[in-house]
């Protein structure tokens, strides 16, 4: 049979446990950490003194070596020996070409008692020649190699070279019948108007380049013999 009384007891017990164990809760050490009611508010970062500007650089592109200019070794050629037309009389057909030895000029004859001269060096003591040739072969950026006896006076010299801009043959070359010699031209200018060669007939690369579209393959060689003086120095 149902107890009445039995369940106030019983009930009362169950009220002072819950008591009690909400009272333990509260009296926890006072040290622990306070229950975070709004977990996903975090904590403000920390602020920090702003730091000074720094003053504006202006960019600065970065330095490359550049390759050497073609002209840093320019050399100024004398006025007399730059390209120029002159008055010049010969009984010579014109485009035909005369090598005056002495006098270190070029003509191409333009007819009407006018010429084009262009400075040159020549062969050496005891390596000039004269006569009479014609173009034979014309070749641009030409190669080089050297002919026997050439080799035999300097073993050093490279038995080939290909052509360009540091051949001895320079840009253009004009071969001259069946010989060794050639008009060609050349990577050192401050050699022209001075004897020099083994023979061949150097222009610098500009003079020889405007020669060389001037003349055809057959066009007449004269060379004249050191004795002959055909021009007067200016």
């Amino acid at each position: 049979m149902f107890n009445l009384d039995t369940l106030k007891t019983h009930s009362r017990a169950v009220a002072v446990s819950a008591v009690a164990v909400a009272a333990i809760a509260c009296a926890g050490p006072a040290e622990a950490a306070p229950v975070q009611l709004f977990p996903f508010f975090q904590p403000l970062p920390v602020m920090t003194a702003p730091q000074p500007l720094q003053p504006f650089q202006p960019y600065s592109a970065p330095t490359y070596q550049t390759a050497p200019s073609e002209d840093q070794d320019a050399v100024e050629t004398p006025a007399r020996f730059r390209r120029q037309t002159v008055s010049y009389a010969t009984r010579e057909a014109p485009g035909t070409i005369i090598i005056d030895t002495p006098n270190t000029y070029l003509y191409y004859v333009l007819g009407n008692g006018q010429a084009i001269r262009y400075g040159i060096g020549v062969g050496r003591d005891g390596f000039t020649w004269s006569g009479t040739q014609s173009v034979t072969k014309k070749a641009e950026w030409p190669d080089w190699t050297p002919p026997p006896e050439m080799i035999q006076r300097q073993p050093y010299l490279p038995r080939h070279m290909a052509g360009g801009p540091g051949n001895p043959l320079g840009a253009r070359a004009m071969y001259l019948g069946g010989t060794v010699y050639r008009i060609h031209g050349t990577n050192a200018p401050d050699t022209i108007g001075k004897h020099v060669s083994s023979g061949c007939i150097r222009l610098t690369n500009d003079d020889v380049s405007d020669l060389y579209s001037r003349v055809n393959v057959g066009t007449k060689v004269i060379v004249l013999p050191m004795t002959e003086r055909r021009a007067e120095l200016r």
